[in-house]
């Protein structure tokens, strides 16, 4: 446990790249982004990676390493991450980790509950019947199998429900085991060989929102129509129904104006943010700075958190 793995999370246009530069050159050790949608090389402005600068400045794993053509679950990231960071603590105690999926934080952070694998075939049938029935009959049968989860989602996360990939996940776990997909949740602890120091960057709200705004802007001014329209012709990829791509595909589709979808793309990052903000403030012993905090300040801090999270390690093993 003499592992730390500083975690830097906040909403989208809110400065945690430049932290997590900072922070790494700092410590001398390498990133690992747990940007779900920067993993993939046919989205560089619409995802704001990192840029040639920004990636020669500190060491970036998980970086458009993927193709959007590629299955990529936050699975397949949970596993492919801390096998890296196995690596990567050999040659440094300390290593950072920063993005805004909040989905995939928590998969390095604390793991996901261990579910069955389900044959394809199960896969594939719910995909037809979604296919043609829509996410009504995703909905249905969720509510069907698993009256108590589906209860759950709808006062917590009403949002979920109109996902359709992970509701496809939710019925293919209930058809696929004959059990309720809640059933497996809480039955596995997982151990991480790491100490969590998590960091957390806010705004006061139009500060925020002023800062996605000029992103969007800026965006566009480097390429992101231009980059929207090579990838339009597999706009039903998985991958590409993100905020920034999607608002242009409609407008290739002649159902908006551009000033209209650079308008949509604006303020579904707004909301995205909120989402973002409010899943966050959930997160278990989160340190919160403003985003003009002086990087010293936040150096210090952690810092003094390694140095009495060791002592505590140390009066532990000694007694």
């Amino acid at each position: 446990m003499n592992n730390y793995l500083i975690t830097i999370i906040g909403p989208t246009a809110i400065g945690k790249t430049a932290l997590s530069i900072k922070l790494a050159q700092h410590f001398g050790c390498e990133i690992i982004s747990c940007d779900s949608r920067q993993f993939f090389k046919e989205m560089t402005i619409g995802t704001a990676v990192p840029n040639p600068t920004e990636l020669a400045a500190a060491k970036h794993h998980f970086i458009q390493n993927k193709s959007v053509f590629e299955q990529y679950s936050v699975g397949d990231f949970e596993t492919e991450a801390l096998a890296k960071l196995d690596e990567l603590f050999k040659e440094n105690n300390i290593q950072i980790m920063v993005g805004g999926s909040g989905l995939y934080v928590d998969a390095v952070l604390k793991g996901f509950d261990d579910f069955p694998a389900i044959d394809a075939s199960v896969r594939e049938e719910i995909r037809k019947e979604y296919e043609a029935k829509g996410i009504t009959y995703l909905q249905n049968e969720l509510e069907k199998r698993d009256i108590g989860f589906f209860t759950k989602i709808t006062a917590e996360n009403p949002q979920t429900l109109l996902n359709p990939q992970r509701m496809m996940r939710f019925v293919e776990v209930c058809i696929g085991s004959g059990k309720p997909y809640s059933s497996f949740i809480g039955q596995k602890k997982n151990t991480r060989n790491f100490t969590p120091i998590v960091i957390g960057l806010e705004a006061e709200r139009e500060k925020m929102y002023e800062r996605i705004n000029l992103r969007v802007d800026l965006m566009m001014k480097e390429g992101l129509l231009e980059e929207a329209q090579a990838l339009y012709p597999n706009r039903n990829l998985n991958a590409l129904q993100t905020v920034g791509y999607r608002e242009l595909f409609d407008y290739f589709d002649g159902k908006t104006t551009l000033d209209f979808a650079v308008e949509e793309i604006k303020k579904n990052t707004r909301r995205f943010a909120k989402r973002q903000i409010t899943w966050f403030k959930r997160t278990e012993n989160t340190n919160w700075f403003d985003y003009l905090t002086d990087i010293s300040e936040i150096t210090n801090f952690v810092e003094s958190e390694i140095e009495n999270r060791s002592n505590t390690e140390e009066k532990r093993y000694n007694r």
